[in-house]
Order: C-alpha cells, then structure tokens, then sequence
C-alpha cells in the first residue's frame, strides 16, 4: 500500500532577551503512517496530528479484518469515523495497525501495547509536540483490545464499542459442532489447543470474559443490543462481571436498542455520550 505522508513546515520569529530576532518552528500538522519499534517490538501507526504545540491523544484499534495486507486501510478508516463523531479539532489520532493474520487471538497485544507505549514515552521527542491527556478507542478486537491494555496502563480513559470476542469456548464450539462455519480464528486456537471440550481453559483465557478487573483507568462499554447472537450470549455474564469489580475504575456501560455492533458512529446518543466522557476527564 502507498503511504502518504503530507507536512506542513513553517517558521515565524520572535525576540529574544536581547531583542535580537530569532526564528522559531511553528507545529507542524502530520498526516501519515510511520513504523515505529517499541521495547523491540516493531507495528505501524496511521498519524492524524493538528498543527499545535500540546495536544490530547486518541489512540484508536480497529476492528478484525483478517488479512495484514488490510490493516493500514482499517485503520485509516477508523481515524475517518472517529472524526465524524469527535466533537473536538484539537486532538492528535493515533490509528495502530496491528497484525492479526496466523496470529491467535490475542496475541497481538504486544503491538497494541507498543502503540500506547510509543504515544506516551516517545511521541513527544519524534512528532515534536507535547502529549496531554492520552484516551484509547477501541472497536470490536480493538474493543477487546483496549480492554486489555486498561489491565495494564493507567490513561486518561477508555472506550470499548462491541468489545469482543467475550466468548471463545462458546463461539468456537459452534464451529466444533456445525452450528456456523468454521473461521480463521477457531481454527487457529483447534490446531494449537485442540478442541472446546478436551482444553476449555486455552480458550476462556484468551476471552475477554478473562479480563474484567484491575481496570487502571474509567472505561465506557458501548454495545448495540441488536449486535450479533454471539456476542450477546455472553454480554450480561461480561458486564455483569465487570460490574463485580472491587480492583477497577469506573466503569460505564451504555446499551442502545435497536443498534448493531457499530453503534458508537450510528447512535447520536453514543457520539454525545463518547465527547462527554473524554470531556469530563
């Protein structure tokens, strides 16, 4: 795939103490992809950065795709769609385009990882700009994504929308026994783990249903009650864990009749809900 990178360099001056007239470098806006390696771990962000000296950052992960050669324009994409619905101008976006094809589920935490790592110790030096606030979206593997990683770094706050998969023994005996196709994922953990029946605990611990607690930050749940089947087999038992927490932050659950699985950029209620919650905090 191209990778675009568009600049903008300007300069203006300013006195010093003596008076003498110095020339100093304006922000620069960034519009691009750049490979970054964090604690040797290499992944490619998509870069959307106003032309301002301190911003707030939005680290946003996208939903599955399968294939790595789809990745960068997913993640391109999702920049698009947080932008219809972010009511600011002034944060940078940050899109990490992590790998999933022959990965198992999960495994590609360590790049998500390394996406954060990078935006909170190392942006500041290499895009030039002083980073605030730092929020993280996630939709679908990147809700389950960010849910993740709100186990291990504190933010500013989280965003899941149709977090998941909740469920893999649930989802991946379906497959077993031919209740929907087999997929890349199941089959991926089948020819590590063997089956749902003989290692169940290979698949639940990979399932989100495995990380609701020790949220370090204030994390909203967005999640359309017209999602798939699957997911909603197993929402009440991960919500209502969630809820159970005594070891998180706190954790906001906002359900939409009549959405699907895409509902934080299809309900206008979701998108006045998603700007309160980055405003307040």
């Amino acid at each position: 795939m191209r990778i675009l990178f568009s600049l903008l360099l300007l300069t203006s001056l300013s006195c010093s103490k003596d008076n003498t007239l110095t020339t100093e470098p304006t922000p620069q806006s960034f519009v691009g992809t750049k490979s970054i390696t964090y604690n040797g771990v290499n992944v490619n962000l998509v870069i959307d950065k106003p032309a301002l000296k301190e911003v707030d950052v939005i680290i946003v992960y996208h939903g599955t795709v399968m294939y790595d050669s789809l990745i960068l324009e997913a993640s391109t994409s999702l920049i698009d769609k947080v932008k219809t619905i972010l009511d600011r101008e002034d944060m940078m976006i940050v899109s990490v385009a992590y790998p999933e094809q022959n990965l198992l589920m999960g495994d590609n935490i360590l790049e998500a990882e390394a996406g954060l790592l990078w935006v909170k110790n190392k942006a500041s030096e290499e895009l030039g700009v002083t980073v605030k606030k730092i929020f993280l979206l996630g939709h679908s593997q990147g809700g389950y994504l960010v849910t993740r990683l709100n186990t291990m770094h504190q933010t500013n706050g989280v965003i899941a929308n149709g977090p998941g998969p909740l469920n893999l023994v649930y989802r991946c005996q379906l497959e077993e026994n031919g209740t929907i196709p087999n997929g890349i994922t199941c089959t991926l953990l089948k020819n590590t783990y063997g089956t749902t029946t003989a290692n169940p605990n290979a698949y639940m611990q990979r399932s989100l249903l495995n990380f609701t607690t020790g949220f370090k930050s204030d994390i909203l749940f967005v999640q359309g009650l017209n999602d798939t089947p699957i997911q909603m087999y197993s929402w009440p038992t991960f919500k209502q864990d969630v809820m159970n927490c005594t070891t998180c932050q706190n954790s906001q659950f906002l359900e939409l009749a009549g959405e699907g699985h895409s509902a934080l950029f299809t309900s206008s209620y979701a998108k006045t809900e998603f700007n309160n919650f980055i405003n307040t905090r």
